[in-house]
């Protein structure tokens, strides 16, 4: 039997507000390490080693809670009740209009202006499994019954990082879950993501409106910039995209809907550093940073800029709760909500 890597917990400092905030540290046998917290179920630190085992952190944040705690891009955050955008935070469901605050112009963004970004979950340590559990009260930024939601992390000796979702309801609603991670195979901070090379499977995307909702078509990538069958060097393709400004897409990925399926990967030749994305999810949105506001100032006090980091989003599309022809995100009484996702990390070869 594989022998498991155990999660350790210290703690992370408080909030405003007194609350202690738990932090969760897994490190494998290949000096991989990953540390978690219980606000907002936040990944604060992923470091991989290099082809020569030189270990970095790769992942975008802070160096303490306050940084989470003031307002921030989501840096490796779980969002909820519903990630993405909703056009105009409205959607009918059961012949009930609901109207969600907006907070990302006229749209509602990744849950809210209190998202499971910002809440604290109850977090325990089962053998090898961080659990972290949160009950979302019914009417939480406007959203229809108690969510009750529980998420998993886990970290083998194979370089997997697997995250699982599940989550019940008492009244129908629309959730739609995913974990924000900046990542930048070079080390967090890194300038930019000129010799990343990033592949994913997907044959159509869904192209977006000014207010960067999706238009309701599913389009052929085939002869566009969103073209990333074959893998591709992001230095030679984000200033193709979006008129320079990078990408903000999702992309319509994996076979089976629920099937765990290789969707993507990212390398980096100069470090040696891979990343592989495997989903259950429909979508995996692709977030080059192209919204990151100026005089952002992360661990180490680096500045972290446009186009310096990606995110891999594995999700549902973007307002799916409006587009009948998207694949449902409608959770009933008596189902339950599952999504799984892994991040493999490891060299190119």
């Amino acid at each position: 039997m594989a022998e498991k890597v155990v999660p350790t917990r210290d703690s992370f400092g408080r909030l405003q507000d007194g609350t202690e905030i738990s932090r969760f540290t897994f490190k494998n046998k290949s000096d991989v390490t990953v540390r978690i917290i219980n606000y907002g179920g936040i990944i604060t630190d992923i470091l991989v080693p290099d082809k020569n085992g030189k270990v970095v952190d790769i992942n975008l944040g802070f160096d303490d809670i306050k940084g989470y705690e003031a307002r921030h891009p989501y840096f490796g955050a779980i969002c909820g009740r519903v990630a993405n955008r909703i056009a105009g935070g409205t959607f009918s469901l059961d012949g009930k209009e609901y109207q969600l605050p907006v907070n990302n112009g006229p749209n509602h963004l990744h849950g809210g202006v209190k998202g499971f970004d910002k809440v604290v979950w109850d977090a325990r340590a089962d053998g090898d499994t961080l659990v972290l559990r949160y009950v979302s009260p019914e009417g939480e930024e406007q959203y229809p019954g108690e969510l009750t939601t529980e998420v998993r992390y886990r970290l083998t000796n194979e370089n997997e990082l697997s995250i699982d979702y599940t989550a019940t309801t008492t009244k129908a609603t629309p959730i739609n879950l995913t974990n924000h991670a900046y990542l930048n195979l070079a080390g967090q901070g890194y300038p930019n993501l000129e010799d990343h090379v990033i592949w994913i499977d997907a044959f159509t995307y869904t192209p977006l409106d000014e207010n960067s909702i999706p238009t309701g078509t599913i389009a052929p990538v085939a002869g566009t910039a969103y073209d990333l069958r074959t893998p591709t060097r992001l230095g030679d393709r984000l200033k193709n995209v979006n008129n320079g400004k990078g990408y903000d897409t999702n992309f319509c990925v994996g076979g089976q809907l629920g099937k765990l399926t290789r969707v993507a990967s990212l390398e980096h030749p100069p470090s040696g550093r891979k990343m592989e994305v495997f989903t259950t999810e429909p979508g995996l949105q692709c977030y080059t940073g192209c919204n990151m506001k100026p005089e952002v100032f992360g661990k180490g006090g680096v500045e972290y800029r446009k186009l310096a980091s990606v995110c891999l989003e594995t999700q549902h599309y973007a307002n799916s709760v409006n587009q009948p022809n998207f694949p449902s995100t409608i959770l009933r009484p008596g189902q339950t909500y599952r999504h799984t996702t892994v991040y493999k990390f490891g060299l190119v070869s």
